[in-house]
C-alpha cells in the first residue's frame, strides 16, 4: 500500500522542515513526499537541498486548496495523505491507518485524533471537537471536526466527490469532508497521531471574521445532492441566525438584509 503525502506550504520554511521530518520518521516507509509551494517568498525554495528525495512543486499564490489539488494530481500513488506544513505526525500515524484499511477494505477514508499545542503548551481540546466513528456527517455540520493532516484518502473517492473547492478561502476542508461523509463511511483511528500547532500569525483560521460565512456556502452546495436535506436546512438556519446577529451588532446593513432573506427562504423550505 503506497502513499503520496501532499504538503501545501506558504512562507513556512522552518515549520515545513519539521513537518517533513515527521514524515521521514514514520515507521511505515512506503511513501512519496510532494511539497507544493504556494508562492513563498522565504527560503522554502531551498527545501529540496534539505530533503533531496522529495518532489517540490512551485506555483504562484493561489491558496491552500489549489496547492493540495495540484499535489493530488501529481501523486503517483492511489492513497493520499495530507499534512499541513505547520503540523506534525506521530511516528506511527501512517502505519496505524494502513493497518486499519487493510482490515476495512470497503472504507476509503480514515482520520485520527489529535493533540493541540499553543505557544509550546498542551491545550485541552473543547468537547465540540470530539472525534466520532459514527454519524460523522451529522457530527461535522457545526464545525470542521476532521483535521486535513489526520486524513488518508483513496484517489477513487476524490474522483467521485471532487477535490477541494478552490473558490473557498477557508473552510475548504469542512466542505470536502461533508461531501464525502454524506455519501460514504469514514473510519476513525481513535489515537492522537498528529500534533496541531497554534499561535503563529499566518493561520488561515485567524485571517477571516465570521467563518460561518464560508460554511453556509458549503452547506448550500450540499442541498443540490438531495441528501439529508432536513439536517442541512436546520444547520443553515442556525448559522444564518448567528451571522445575522453578528451583522446587526456591527451595522453591516447589506449583510443584514441578505441573511434575513436567507432565513426566510430556509424557513419556507422547512415549514412549507
Amino acid at each position: 500500500m503506497n502513499i503520496s503525502v501532499v504538503i501545501p506550504t506558504y512562507n513556512r520554511y522552518k515549520l515545513l522542515k519539521r513537518a517533513i521530518t515527521s514524515v521521514k520518521n514514520q515507521t511505515y516507509k512506503s511513501f512519496e513526499i510532494i511539497v507544493v509551494d504556494d508562492g513563498s517568498s522565504d527560503n522554502t525554495k531551498y527545501i529540496q537541498e534539505d530533503f533531496e528525495d522529495i518532489k517540490y512543486i512551485y506555483q504562484t499564490n493561489k491558496g491552500v486548496s489549489s496547492a493540495r489539488n495540484i499535489g493530488v494530481r501529481e501523486a503517483k500513488y492511489e492513497w493520499i495523505a495530507f499534512l499541513d506544513s505547520d503540523d506534525e505526525w506521530h511516528q506511527d500515524k501512517l502505519q496505524e491507518q494502513v493497518d486499519f484499511h487493510k482490515k476495512n477494505v470497503d472504507i476509503f477514508m480514515s482520520y485520527t485524533d489529535e493533540l493541540w499545542i499553543r505557544d509550546d503548551n498542551l491545550v485541552k481540546i473543547p468537547k465540540k471537537f470530539k472525534k466520532h466513528s459514527k454519524n460523522i456527517f451529522e457530527n461535522s455540520l457545526s464545525y470542521c471536526n476532521i483535521a486535513p493532516s489526520s486524513t488518508l484518502i483513496h484517489q477513487n473517492l476524490l474522483n467521485k466527490v471532487g477535490l477541494f473547492d478552490e473558490s473557498l478561502e477557508v473552510c475548504e476542508d469542512y466542505d470536502l469532508w461533508l461531501r464525502i461523509s454524506i455519501r460514504y463511511d469514514i473510519g476513525l483511528i481513535d489515537k492522537k497521531l498528529i500534533i496541531k500547532y497554534a499561535g503563529h500569525k499566518d493561520q488561515l483560521s485567524f485571517k477571516h471574521w465570521g467563518m460561518d460565512r464560508f460554511r453556509v456556502v458549503a452547506l448550500e452546495k450540499l442541498l443540490a445532492l438531495g441528501l439529508e436535506k432536513e439536517l442541512i436546512i436546520d444547520e443553515l438556519l442556525l448559522k444564518y441566525d448567528l451571522l445575522l446577529k453578528g451583522a446587526l451588532k456591527y451595522d453591516k446593513i447589506a449583510q443584514v438584509n441578505e441573511y434575513r432573506q436567507k432565513i426566510n427562504i430556509y424557513k419556507r423550505l422547512k415549514f412549507g
